[in-house]
């Protein structure tokens, strides 16, 4: 008797666990906390350079491109509010721990972060995008800017975050500013060598942090694919740059690039959706609970 109600009770303690468990990763996401670089900056080089910079016009209110850029879309599409968005990426940062003047490296920023705040939210989505300028400003190899990410992502999980969203880079070879340099060929080696080194190392940090849940907005699939397809996504240019010395094309909605390496507001809300799908797809047990329908 004794045995059998220890036993009831071992599977008391199993099923109210396993509710407790459940709940917590059907809570809704509330938060969308933000590090990287100039793709997903909202103004916080514009505030630090005292709107000095990126100029405004032809850039819009300190994004790096002619309207909003990525995350807000993606925090409409899951009907959160411009005060549930923390963003700390900035224009211009590399995946490292350093600071280049004004500007903290992907490490520095998520390092920043952690260290003031004691507790983080565990229902929040954390968004991580980095190592395009590694590669542009010099960098020739991705090992270290992969260990860079995953670096972030896993100190984030020791922190307490339970949700990521992470992307690869676009080809950085077929940009308007490098797509005819002496650099283009090596910049698309290094693109590849960077994704398939993301992808690897995300599924060994997987394997290895089972609570975190990850979620992967291939950026570089979606570029392909616009560049490939213009008209499906309602672009005419996919090679130029809207904007050129402060002056901007007509059109920009059917260009995919604002300048020689951002992209239009237009190109960033088709990143947007693109990432809502990928947290509906990959990140299951959310997919019920976002506070909108795809």
């Amino acid at each position: 008797m004794r045995k059998i109600i220890v036993a009831i009770a071992l599977a008391l303690v199993t099923f109210m666990t396993a509710l407790t468990l459940s709940a917590q990763r059907f809570e809704p996401i509330d938060q969308l906390v933000v590090f990287g670089d100039s793709l997903s900056d909202t103004g916080t080089v514009f505030r630090a350079t005292n709107g000095a910079y990126p100029p405004n016009p032809p850039y819009f209110q300190g994004r790096y491109s002619n309207g909003r850029v990525w995350v807000e879309y993606l925090a409409d599409r899951l009907s959160l509010s411009t005060s549930q968005i923390d963003n700390h990426a900035y224009g211009g940062a590399t995946s490292s721990s350093y600071s280049n003047g004004l500007v903290p490296g992907l490490l520095r920023q998520v390092q920043s972060f952690t260290q003031t705040h004691s507790s983080v939210n565990s229902t929040a989505l954390y968004v991580v995008w980095a190592g395009a300028n590694d590669y542009l400003q010099g960098v020739n190899d991705a090992t270290t800017p992969v260990k860079n990410v995953i670096e972030a992502i896993a100190s984030l999980s020791n922190a307490g975050a339970k949700r990521v969203l992470v992307a690869n880079l676009p080809n950085l070879g077929q940009l308007p500013a490098t797509r005819n340099t002496a650099n283009s060929a090596s910049l698309v080696a290094l693109t590849q060598s960077h994704n398939q080194g993301l992808r690897r190392s995300l599924k060994v940090l997987g394997q290895q942090q089972p609570d975190l849940e990850i979620a992967v907005l291939d950026a570089n699939a979606l570029y392909q694919e616009a560049i490939t397809h213009p008209a499906e996504f309602g672009f005419t240019n996919v090679t130029n740059a809207c904007v050129s010395s402060s002056r901007a094309c007509d059109q920009p909605q059917q260009f995919l690039f604002w300048d020689g390496i951002h992209p239009t507001t237009a190109a960033h809300q088709i990143l947007g959706e693109q990432a809502f799908a990928a947290i509906a797809e990959h990140l299951p047990s959310n997919a019920g609970v976002l506070h909108t329908k795809l």
